[in-house]
């Protein structure tokens, strides 16, 4: 069998604008009914819901049935959380609250083989169609992409280096939690944590390293495409559901 190259990676490495849908529901139903949309990527979180690693596994096999790039947001940066991420096939992760190099190197040594990192070998694993891909060792380390979030003002202040680590391929703004460490929580659009998102983003873009951002109202998304983000969450499947139906209700009812 063939290696299974990456094309978001290859595609941010070009400067193409890459957006995409956030998976929070963890129904493969919906994963699939997404994944046809027509996004360049679609995100299964591991943070912010219940889902676990067999939960994970079964949205991936739902969206694997369709020309879109499959990433996960890991529910920490933690190597054997992305070991088995890696695992599974998964070639883009996310990794949350980068704040220094050192982290950035541990999230880097984790994805990638000795003696470049510490990532555990399984010959026998979905990620390498188990054993069929003979070359699957010699290139794996370099379609890994990751994704560092940066999501405090320390991560902040320590952009520069955080993007310098070999292996660092986006720095993405978690508006929500970079709001609430400046003091806004639950005040993303305060005109201080906005200007310190297009602050991170500007710098990531002029540091050379793809930069991404979560923005799911149309406006304020292409004012970061505009600024150079080319790793845009621009919808999530949960809150379309939710947003959707609080219409339909008020279209009734009030």
């Amino acid at each position: 069998m063939q290696f299974i190259q990456n094309k978001l990676k290859i595609e941010l490495q070009e400067g193409q604008a890459q957006i995409g849908c956030w998976l929070m529901t963890g129904s493969p139903l919906a994963a699939e009914i997404c994944a046809s949309s027509g996004f360049d990527w679609v995100l299964i979180d591991m943070e912010h819901t219940p889902n676990d690693v067999a939960q994970v596994l079964s949205l991936v096999h739902a969206a694997s049935a369709y020309p879109v790039s499959i990433a996960v947001r890991a529910p920490w940066n933690d190597a054997v959380m992305l070991k088995r991420l890696l695992d599974m096939g998964v070639q883009t992760i996310m990794v949350p609250n980068i704040q220094n190099r050192e982290e950035a190197e541990a999230a880097v040594a984790a994805v990638r083989y000795p003696p470049s990192g510490i990532r555990g070998v399984s010959g026998n694993s979905r990620s390498n169609r188990f054993g069929r891909i003979k070359d699957y060792f010699d290139k794996a380390d370099d379609h890994i992409c990751l994704i560092a979030q940066i999501e405090t003002r320390m991560g902040k202040d320590n952009l520069e280096e955080i993007a310098a680590v070999d292996g660092i391929d986006c720095l993405f703004v978690g508006p929500a939690d970079l709001a609430a460490d400046l003091g806004y929580l639950g005040k993303n659009a305060d005109p201080t944590p906005q200007s310190a998102m297009g602050d991170v983003i500007g710098r990531t873009v002029k540091c050379g390293c793809a930069a991404g951002i979560l923005a799911f109202d149309e406006t304020e998304a292409k004012k970061w495409l505009s600024e150079g983000a080319t790793f845009v969450a621009v919808v999530g499947d949960g809150f379309l559901l939710s947003r959707g139906m609080d219409a339909i209700v008020r279209s009734f009812k009030d």
